[in-house]
Protein backbone atom coordinates (compact mmCIF):
# COMPACT_ATOMS: atom_id res chain seq x y z
CA UNK A 1 0.00 0.00 0.00
CA UNK A 2 0.96 3.39 -0.61
CA UNK A 3 0.96 6.12 1.18
CA UNK A 4 -0.13 10.18 0.74
CA UNK A 5 2.26 12.47 -1.14
CA UNK A 6 4.46 14.57 0.79
CA UNK A 7 2.83 17.99 1.24
CA UNK A 8 4.45 21.47 2.18
CA UNK A 9 2.81 24.37 4.26
CA UNK A 10 3.65 27.59 4.39
CA UNK A 11 4.60 29.02 7.55
CA UNK A 12 2.19 31.97 7.15
CA UNK A 13 -0.56 29.69 8.03
CA UNK A 14 0.35 28.62 11.01
CA UNK A 15 -2.24 30.24 13.44
CA UNK A 16 -4.90 31.25 10.99
CA UNK A 17 -7.64 29.31 9.41
CA UNK A 18 -9.45 31.90 7.01
CA UNK A 19 -9.17 34.57 4.37
CA UNK A 20 -7.53 37.25 6.59
CA UNK A 21 -10.36 39.67 4.86
CA UNK A 22 -13.03 37.74 6.22
CA UNK A 23 -14.70 39.26 8.88
CA UNK A 24 -16.61 37.86 11.30
CA UNK A 25 -15.88 34.14 11.49
CA UNK A 26 -14.28 33.83 14.65
CA UNK A 27 -10.69 32.62 13.43
CA UNK A 28 -9.51 30.44 16.14
CA UNK A 29 -7.60 27.42 15.68
CA UNK A 30 -7.76 24.11 17.66
CA UNK A 31 -4.06 23.47 19.78
CA UNK A 32 -1.99 21.85 17.27
CA UNK A 33 -0.08 18.75 18.29
CA UNK A 34 2.60 18.59 16.01
CA UNK A 35 4.27 20.22 12.92
CA UNK A 36 1.76 21.01 10.14
CA UNK A 37 1.06 18.78 7.33
CA UNK A 38 2.66 19.79 3.92
CA UNK A 39 0.46 20.67 0.82
CA UNK A 40 1.42 19.55 -2.42
CA UNK A 41 -0.15 22.55 -3.62
CA UNK A 42 1.55 25.89 -2.02
CA UNK A 43 -0.69 27.98 -0.33
CA UNK A 44 -0.86 31.68 -1.14
CA UNK A 45 -0.43 33.96 1.45
CA UNK A 46 -3.58 35.55 0.45
CA UNK A 47 -5.54 33.07 2.47
CA UNK A 48 -3.73 31.18 4.82
CA UNK A 49 -5.11 28.57 6.51
CA UNK A 50 -3.34 25.62 9.02
CA UNK A 51 -3.34 22.22 8.79
CA UNK A 52 -3.21 20.24 11.96
CA UNK A 53 -2.11 17.09 12.11
CA UNK A 54 -1.10 14.17 13.99
CA UNK A 55 0.45 11.42 12.54
CA UNK A 56 0.34 8.00 13.20
CA UNK A 57 1.81 4.88 12.20
CA UNK A 58 1.50 4.66 8.45
CA UNK A 59 2.89 2.45 5.92
CA UNK A 60 5.34 4.23 3.96
CA UNK A 61 3.82 5.44 -0.24
CA UNK A 62 6.85 3.80 -2.18
CA UNK A 63 5.94 6.66 -5.40
CA UNK A 64 3.97 9.93 -4.51
CA UNK A 65 1.07 10.67 -6.22
CA UNK A 66 0.47 13.58 -8.39
CA UNK A 67 -2.39 15.67 -7.26
CA UNK A 68 -4.10 15.67 -9.98
CA UNK A 69 -4.41 12.26 -10.31
CA UNK A 70 -5.83 12.33 -6.58
CA UNK A 71 -8.50 14.79 -7.81
CA UNK A 72 -9.23 12.44 -10.61
CA UNK A 73 -9.95 9.30 -8.10
CA UNK A 74 -11.48 11.51 -5.76
CA UNK A 75 -13.75 12.65 -8.40
CA UNK A 76 -14.96 9.26 -9.28
CA UNK A 77 -15.57 8.65 -5.38
CA UNK A 78 -17.56 11.49 -5.51
CA UNK A 79 -19.26 11.08 -8.59
CA UNK A 80 -20.61 7.58 -7.33
CA UNK A 81 -24.23 8.56 -5.86
CA UNK A 82 -25.10 10.47 -8.14
CA UNK A 83 -24.59 9.05 -11.10
CA UNK A 84 -26.80 5.83 -9.55
CA UNK A 85 -29.34 8.71 -8.99
CA UNK A 86 -29.63 10.69 -12.02
CA UNK A 87 -28.95 8.25 -14.90
CA UNK A 88 -32.39 6.43 -14.14
CA UNK A 89 -34.66 9.55 -14.42
CA UNK A 90 -35.08 8.55 -18.60
CA UNK A 91 -35.99 4.69 -17.44
CA UNK A 92 -39.07 5.77 -14.88
CA UNK A 93 -41.98 5.28 -17.33
CA UNK A 94 -39.95 1.71 -18.65
CA UNK A 95 -39.00 0.63 -15.30
CA UNK A 96 -42.82 1.28 -13.99
CA UNK A 97 -44.75 -0.79 -17.00
CA UNK A 98 -41.27 -3.33 -16.44
CA UNK A 99 -42.58 -3.94 -12.72
CA UNK A 100 -46.25 -3.35 -13.15
CA UNK A 101 -46.62 -0.14 -11.45
CA UNK A 102 -47.43 3.43 -11.82
CA UNK A 103 -44.48 6.20 -12.56
CA UNK A 104 -45.23 8.13 -9.46
CA UNK A 105 -44.59 4.74 -7.70
CA UNK A 106 -41.33 3.94 -9.12
CA UNK A 107 -40.45 7.36 -8.48
CA UNK A 108 -39.69 6.04 -4.66
CA UNK A 109 -36.61 4.50 -5.99
CA UNK A 110 -35.15 8.12 -5.76
CA UNK A 111 -36.75 9.28 -3.08
CA UNK A 112 -35.76 5.91 -0.64
CA UNK A 113 -32.23 6.29 -2.49
CA UNK A 114 -31.84 10.51 -1.22
CA UNK A 115 -33.10 9.20 2.16
CA UNK A 116 -30.33 6.41 2.46
CA UNK A 117 -27.75 8.71 1.73
CA UNK A 118 -27.91 11.47 3.74
CA UNK A 119 -28.54 9.58 6.69
CA UNK A 120 -25.92 7.10 5.84
CA UNK A 121 -23.37 9.69 5.75
CA UNK A 122 -23.98 10.65 9.78
CA UNK A 123 -22.95 7.00 10.27
CA UNK A 124 -19.52 6.48 7.66
CA UNK A 125 -18.30 10.10 8.81
CA UNK A 126 -17.13 9.10 12.58
CA UNK A 127 -16.16 5.75 11.49
CA UNK A 128 -13.92 6.70 9.14
CA UNK A 129 -12.52 9.42 11.70
CA UNK A 130 -12.24 6.23 14.09
CA UNK A 131 -10.50 3.62 11.81
CA UNK A 132 -9.55 5.32 8.44
CA UNK A 133 -10.54 5.91 5.62
CA UNK A 134 -9.69 3.10 3.46
CA UNK A 135 -11.67 0.38 4.76
CA UNK A 136 -15.00 2.10 4.77
CA UNK A 137 -14.11 3.42 0.90
CA UNK A 138 -13.50 0.01 0.25
CA UNK A 139 -16.72 -1.79 2.11
CA UNK A 140 -18.51 1.06 0.48
CA UNK A 141 -17.49 0.17 -3.30
CA UNK A 142 -18.80 -3.22 -2.34
CA UNK A 143 -21.65 -2.53 -0.77
CA UNK A 144 -22.57 -0.22 -4.19
CA UNK A 145 -21.75 -2.92 -6.61
CA UNK A 146 -24.09 -5.29 -4.01
CA UNK A 147 -27.23 -3.32 -4.16
CA UNK A 148 -26.26 -2.44 -8.28
CA UNK A 149 -26.77 -6.00 -8.85
CA UNK A 150 -29.65 -6.82 -6.91
CA UNK A 151 -31.50 -3.38 -8.48
CA UNK A 152 -30.85 -5.23 -11.60
CA UNK A 153 -31.91 -8.44 -11.44
CA UNK A 154 -35.44 -7.41 -9.09
CA UNK A 155 -38.95 -8.07 -10.58
CA UNK A 156 -40.98 -6.41 -8.23
CA UNK A 157 -40.95 -2.65 -7.26
CA UNK A 158 -40.31 -3.97 -3.32
CA UNK A 159 -36.85 -5.63 -4.37
CA UNK A 160 -35.88 -2.44 -6.26
CA UNK A 161 -36.55 -0.20 -3.39
CA UNK A 162 -34.55 -2.62 -1.24
CA UNK A 163 -31.72 -2.83 -3.84
CA UNK A 164 -31.76 0.90 -3.41
CA UNK A 165 -31.47 1.38 0.04
CA UNK A 166 -28.26 -1.07 -0.41
CA UNK A 167 -26.91 0.52 -3.40
CA UNK A 168 -27.08 4.00 -1.26
CA UNK A 169 -25.79 2.48 1.92
CA UNK A 170 -22.32 1.68 -0.05
CA UNK A 171 -22.58 5.05 -2.12
CA UNK A 172 -22.69 7.37 1.00
CA UNK A 173 -19.59 6.06 2.02
CA UNK A 174 -17.45 7.18 -1.15
CA UNK A 175 -19.12 10.22 -1.43
CA UNK A 176 -18.53 11.77 2.33
CA UNK A 177 -15.08 10.10 2.01
CA UNK A 178 -14.23 11.65 -1.14
CA UNK A 179 -14.63 15.16 0.91
CA UNK A 180 -12.96 13.82 4.12
CA UNK A 181 -9.92 12.67 1.89
CA UNK A 182 -9.67 15.46 -0.16
CA UNK A 183 -9.35 17.75 3.37
CA UNK A 184 -6.63 14.84 4.85
CA UNK A 185 -4.37 15.73 1.56
CA UNK A 186 -5.14 19.51 0.85
CA UNK A 187 -5.37 23.18 2.71
CA UNK A 188 -6.30 26.39 2.14
CA UNK A 189 -6.30 27.74 -2.02
CA UNK A 190 -4.93 23.67 -3.15
CA UNK A 191 -8.22 22.67 -1.04
CA UNK A 192 -10.40 25.24 -2.42
CA UNK A 193 -8.85 24.16 -5.84
CA UNK A 194 -9.56 20.51 -5.28
CA UNK A 195 -12.99 20.73 -3.81
CA UNK A 196 -13.83 22.87 -7.51
CA UNK A 197 -12.59 20.24 -9.77
CA UNK A 198 -14.29 17.36 -7.74
CA UNK A 199 -17.46 19.44 -8.14
CA UNK A 200 -17.43 19.51 -11.90
CA UNK A 201 -17.13 16.05 -12.57
CA UNK A 202 -19.71 15.90 -9.39
CA UNK A 203 -21.50 18.02 -12.00
CA UNK A 204 -21.04 15.89 -15.10
CA UNK A 205 -22.37 12.96 -13.68
CA UNK A 206 -25.67 14.03 -12.89
CA UNK A 207 -25.33 16.10 -16.64
CA UNK A 208 -24.37 13.29 -18.44
CA UNK A 209 -26.26 10.07 -16.96
CA UNK A 210 -29.64 10.93 -17.87
CA UNK A 211 -28.64 11.15 -21.63
CA UNK A 212 -26.08 7.41 -21.01
CA UNK A 213 -29.18 6.33 -19.50
CA UNK A 214 -31.56 6.85 -21.73
CA UNK A 215 -29.12 5.57 -24.79
CA UNK A 216 -28.52 2.14 -23.04
CA UNK A 217 -32.33 2.06 -21.99
CA UNK A 218 -33.19 2.66 -25.60
CA UNK A 219 -30.31 0.17 -26.84
CA UNK A 220 -30.09 -3.00 -24.12
CA UNK A 221 -32.99 -2.50 -21.56
CA UNK A 222 -33.18 -0.43 -17.94
CA UNK A 223 -31.38 -3.35 -16.06
CA UNK A 224 -28.26 -2.67 -18.09
CA UNK A 225 -27.99 0.91 -16.39
CA UNK A 226 -27.15 -0.99 -13.13
CA UNK A 227 -24.63 -2.98 -15.08
CA UNK A 228 -22.96 0.14 -15.77
CA UNK A 229 -22.52 1.37 -12.45
CA UNK A 230 -21.59 -1.71 -10.53
CA UNK A 231 -18.59 -1.62 -13.67
CA UNK A 232 -18.06 2.17 -12.69
CA UNK A 233 -18.21 1.56 -8.98
CA UNK A 234 -15.37 -1.90 -9.45
CA UNK A 235 -12.72 0.48 -11.64
CA UNK A 236 -13.16 3.52 -8.92
CA UNK A 237 -12.17 0.53 -6.13
CA UNK A 238 -9.62 -0.50 -8.30
CA UNK A 239 -7.94 3.06 -8.39
CA UNK A 240 -8.39 4.13 -4.88
CA UNK A 241 -6.52 0.64 -3.80
CA UNK A 242 -3.84 1.59 -5.79
CA UNK A 243 -3.50 5.37 -6.18
CA UNK A 244 -4.46 6.42 -2.57
CA UNK A 245 -5.20 3.75 -0.20
CA UNK A 246 -4.82 5.63 3.39
CA UNK A 247 -5.33 8.92 4.27
CA UNK A 248 -6.03 9.65 7.61
CA UNK A 249 -2.58 10.10 9.57
CA UNK A 250 -4.15 12.62 11.86
CA UNK A 251 -5.40 12.45 15.35
CA UNK A 252 -7.95 9.17 15.27
CA UNK A 253 -11.25 10.58 17.36
CA UNK A 254 -12.84 8.14 19.31
CA UNK A 255 -15.97 5.98 18.55
CA UNK A 256 -18.65 5.79 20.83
CA UNK A 257 -22.19 7.77 20.87
CA UNK A 258 -21.08 10.13 23.21
CA UNK A 259 -18.55 11.29 21.38
CA UNK A 260 -20.17 11.46 17.99
CA UNK A 261 -23.26 13.26 19.18
CA UNK A 262 -20.64 15.91 20.80
CA UNK A 263 -18.80 15.91 17.77
CA UNK A 264 -22.01 17.14 15.21
CA UNK A 265 -23.20 19.27 18.54
CA UNK A 266 -19.86 21.00 18.08
CA UNK A 267 -19.90 21.26 14.90
CA UNK A 268 -23.33 22.58 14.48
CA UNK A 269 -22.58 25.40 16.68
CA UNK A 270 -19.51 26.43 15.69
CA UNK A 271 -19.70 29.15 13.22
CA UNK A 272 -17.13 28.42 10.84
CA UNK A 273 -18.62 25.24 9.53
CA UNK A 274 -22.36 25.89 9.84
CA UNK A 275 -22.81 29.40 7.83
CA UNK A 276 -20.64 28.25 4.79
CA UNK A 277 -22.42 24.20 4.95
CA UNK A 278 -25.71 25.61 5.39
CA UNK A 279 -25.14 27.69 2.23
CA UNK A 280 -23.70 24.89 0.27
CA UNK A 281 -26.67 23.06 1.31
CA UNK A 282 -29.10 25.70 0.12
CA UNK A 283 -27.60 25.91 -3.34
CA UNK A 284 -27.46 22.30 -3.61
CA UNK A 285 -30.66 21.64 -2.58
CA UNK A 286 -31.90 24.18 -5.35
CA UNK A 287 -29.46 22.53 -7.88
CA UNK A 288 -31.79 19.06 -7.24
CA UNK A 289 -34.98 20.77 -7.22
CA UNK A 290 -34.28 21.81 -10.77
CA UNK A 291 -33.16 18.20 -11.44
CA UNK A 292 -36.80 17.05 -10.43
CA UNK A 293 -38.64 19.74 -12.14
CA UNK A 294 -36.96 18.90 -15.24
CA UNK A 295 -38.94 16.16 -16.31
CA UNK A 296 -42.18 17.77 -15.78
CA UNK A 297 -41.18 21.08 -17.06
CA UNK A 298 -39.46 20.71 -20.06
CA UNK A 299 -41.63 17.23 -21.71
CA UNK A 300 -44.84 17.89 -20.33
CA UNK A 301 -44.86 21.61 -20.74
CA UNK A 302 -42.56 22.61 -23.27
CA UNK A 303 -43.37 19.05 -25.24
CA UNK A 304 -39.15 17.72 -25.61
CA UNK A 305 -38.13 14.59 -25.99
CA UNK A 306 -36.46 12.11 -23.87
CA UNK A 307 -33.13 12.92 -25.65
CA UNK A 308 -33.55 16.74 -25.99
CA UNK A 309 -34.33 16.64 -21.87
CA UNK A 310 -30.96 14.16 -21.91
CA UNK A 311 -28.71 16.59 -24.26
CA UNK A 312 -30.13 19.82 -21.93
CA UNK A 313 -28.89 17.99 -18.83
CA UNK A 314 -25.36 17.70 -20.78
CA UNK A 315 -25.36 21.15 -21.59
CA UNK A 316 -25.77 21.72 -17.68
CA UNK A 317 -22.52 20.46 -17.44
CA UNK A 318 -20.30 22.83 -19.78
CA UNK A 319 -21.61 25.44 -17.67
CA UNK A 320 -20.44 24.23 -14.33
CA UNK A 321 -17.28 23.19 -15.54
CA UNK A 322 -15.98 26.77 -16.29
CA UNK A 323 -17.93 27.87 -13.11
CA UNK A 324 -15.75 25.50 -11.49
CA UNK A 325 -12.52 26.56 -13.63
CA UNK A 326 -13.67 30.19 -12.28
CA UNK A 327 -13.44 29.32 -8.54
CA UNK A 328 -10.18 28.01 -8.98
CA UNK A 329 -8.87 30.86 -10.56
CA UNK A 330 -10.81 33.41 -7.85
CA UNK A 331 -10.10 31.62 -4.75
CA UNK A 332 -6.33 32.24 -4.59
CA UNK A 333 -6.13 35.87 -5.69
CA UNK A 334 -9.69 36.82 -3.66
CA UNK A 335 -9.67 34.72 -1.11
CA UNK A 336 -12.97 32.94 -0.78
CA UNK A 337 -15.30 34.98 0.85
CA UNK A 338 -15.92 37.46 -2.04
CA UNK A 339 -16.22 35.02 -4.78
CA UNK A 340 -18.81 33.07 -2.47
CA UNK A 341 -21.04 36.03 -2.12
CA UNK A 342 -20.77 36.58 -5.57
CA UNK A 343 -21.92 33.66 -6.49
CA UNK A 344 -24.95 33.85 -4.26
CA UNK A 345 -26.01 37.05 -5.65
CA UNK A 346 -26.42 35.28 -8.84
CA UNK A 347 -28.18 32.02 -7.77
CA UNK A 348 -31.00 34.56 -6.00
CA UNK A 349 -31.04 37.17 -9.56
CA UNK A 350 -31.56 34.79 -11.24
CA UNK A 351 -34.17 32.85 -9.00
CA UNK A 352 -35.92 35.81 -8.95
CA UNK A 353 -35.75 35.88 -12.78
CA UNK A 354 -37.34 32.47 -13.22
CA UNK A 355 -40.13 33.32 -11.19
CA UNK A 356 -40.90 36.04 -13.24
CA UNK A 357 -40.30 34.73 -16.40
CA UNK A 358 -43.04 31.92 -15.31
CA UNK A 359 -45.55 34.95 -14.39
CA UNK A 360 -45.12 36.64 -17.59
CA UNK A 361 -43.85 34.46 -20.65
CA UNK A 362 -43.17 30.97 -19.46
CA UNK A 363 -40.75 30.00 -22.63
CA UNK A 364 -37.40 28.09 -23.58
CA UNK A 365 -34.79 31.28 -24.32
CA UNK A 366 -35.46 32.90 -21.21
CA UNK A 367 -35.54 30.52 -18.84
CA UNK A 368 -32.37 28.99 -20.18
CA UNK A 369 -30.40 32.29 -19.79
CA UNK A 370 -31.69 32.86 -16.36
CA UNK A 371 -30.92 28.74 -15.26
CA UNK A 372 -27.25 29.37 -16.86
CA UNK A 373 -27.10 32.50 -14.37
CA UNK A 374 -27.93 30.11 -11.23
CA UNK A 375 -25.62 27.15 -12.62
CA UNK A 376 -23.15 29.34 -12.87
CA UNK A 377 -22.93 31.23 -9.43
CA UNK A 378 -24.01 27.56 -8.04
CA UNK A 379 -20.35 25.90 -9.87
CA UNK A 380 -18.43 28.97 -7.73
CA UNK A 381 -20.37 28.60 -4.30
CA UNK A 382 -20.62 25.12 -3.63
CA UNK A 383 -17.29 24.17 -3.69
CA UNK A 384 -15.60 27.31 -2.20
CA UNK A 385 -18.31 27.66 0.98
CA UNK A 386 -17.21 23.52 1.35
CA UNK A 387 -14.00 24.63 1.29
CA UNK A 388 -14.80 26.80 3.66
CA UNK A 389 -16.76 24.53 5.77
CA UNK A 390 -14.50 21.63 6.18
CA UNK A 391 -10.96 23.75 6.56
CA UNK A 392 -10.73 24.25 10.05
CA UNK A 393 -11.54 20.42 11.00
CA UNK A 394 -8.73 18.27 10.03
CA UNK A 395 -8.75 15.85 13.11
CA UNK A 396 -12.84 15.71 12.53
CA UNK A 397 -13.26 15.37 8.54
CA UNK A 398 -15.04 12.81 8.25
CA UNK A 399 -17.43 13.80 10.70
CA UNK A 400 -17.68 17.64 9.13
CA UNK A 401 -17.85 15.78 5.46
CA UNK A 402 -20.61 13.32 6.90
CA UNK A 403 -22.85 16.31 8.43
CA UNK A 404 -22.31 18.21 5.43
CA UNK A 405 -23.47 15.43 3.21
CA UNK A 406 -26.83 15.14 5.08
CA UNK A 407 -27.58 18.59 4.95
CA UNK A 408 -27.03 18.31 1.76
CA UNK A 409 -29.37 15.35 0.63
CA UNK A 410 -32.04 16.72 3.06
CA UNK A 411 -32.08 20.30 1.98
CA UNK A 412 -32.09 18.07 -2.01
CA UNK A 413 -34.99 16.04 -0.54
CA UNK A 414 -36.97 19.09 0.80
CA UNK A 415 -36.02 21.36 -2.47
CA UNK A 416 -37.51 17.98 -4.45
CA UNK A 417 -40.57 17.35 -2.50
CA UNK A 418 -41.78 21.70 -2.42
CA UNK A 419 -40.88 21.43 -6.51
CA UNK A 420 -43.43 18.84 -6.96
CA UNK A 421 -45.94 20.30 -4.49
CA UNK A 422 -45.69 24.43 -4.17
CA UNK A 423 -47.76 24.28 -7.86
CA UNK A 424 -49.18 22.22 -11.03
CA UNK A 425 -47.25 24.64 -12.94
CA UNK A 426 -43.24 23.58 -12.96
CA UNK A 427 -41.41 26.40 -13.75
CA UNK A 428 -43.27 28.99 -11.17
CA UNK A 429 -43.01 26.27 -8.35
CA UNK A 430 -39.04 25.84 -9.66
CA UNK A 431 -39.21 29.75 -9.53
CA UNK A 432 -40.17 29.84 -5.72
CA UNK A 433 -37.95 27.01 -4.36
CA UNK A 434 -35.33 28.34 -6.52
CA UNK A 435 -35.73 31.77 -4.95
CA UNK A 436 -36.93 30.76 -1.27
CA UNK A 437 -33.57 28.57 -0.81
CA UNK A 438 -31.35 31.44 -2.82
CA UNK A 439 -32.50 33.80 -0.78
CA UNK A 440 -32.14 32.28 2.28
CA UNK A 441 -28.50 30.92 1.47
CA UNK A 442 -27.43 34.76 0.87
CA UNK A 443 -28.84 36.30 3.74
CA UNK A 444 -27.70 33.44 5.88
CA UNK A 445 -23.94 33.77 4.72
CA UNK A 446 -24.13 37.76 5.34
CA UNK A 447 -25.64 37.49 8.82
CA UNK A 448 -22.51 34.98 9.35
CA UNK A 449 -20.10 37.82 8.36
CA UNK A 450 -21.70 40.67 10.16
CA UNK A 451 -22.14 38.57 13.25
CA UNK A 452 -19.40 38.94 15.92
CA UNK A 453 -16.84 36.76 16.01
CA UNK A 454 -16.82 34.52 19.75
CA UNK A 455 -13.88 35.21 22.13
Amino acid sequence: MVKPPPLRSSASSADSTADPTDKGWGERREPRHSPPCNLPIPISAKVPMADQCQTTKSVPRDVPVSSGLAIAVLSVLAATGTLATNILLPSLPQIAISLNVTSAAVTSAITVFLAVFGIGQLLVGPLSDRYGRRWPVLIGFVVFIGGSVWCGLATDLPNLLAGRIVQAAGACATSVLSRAIARDMFSGPALARAMALIMIVMSAAPGFSPLLGGALDHSFGWRSEFALVAAFAAAGAIAYSIILGETHNSIRTPLNLVAIARTYVGLIGDRRFAIPAATASLIIGGLFSMFSAAPRLFIEAMHFTPIQLGLFFAGTVFIVFAAGMLATKLAPRYGLDRPIRAGLWATAASSIAILLISMISPTFLPFLGAMCIFLLGMGVVSPLATARALSPFGEKAGAASALLGFWQMMNAAIGVWLAASVSHEAMFALGVVLSAFSLLALGLYAWGLRSPAPH
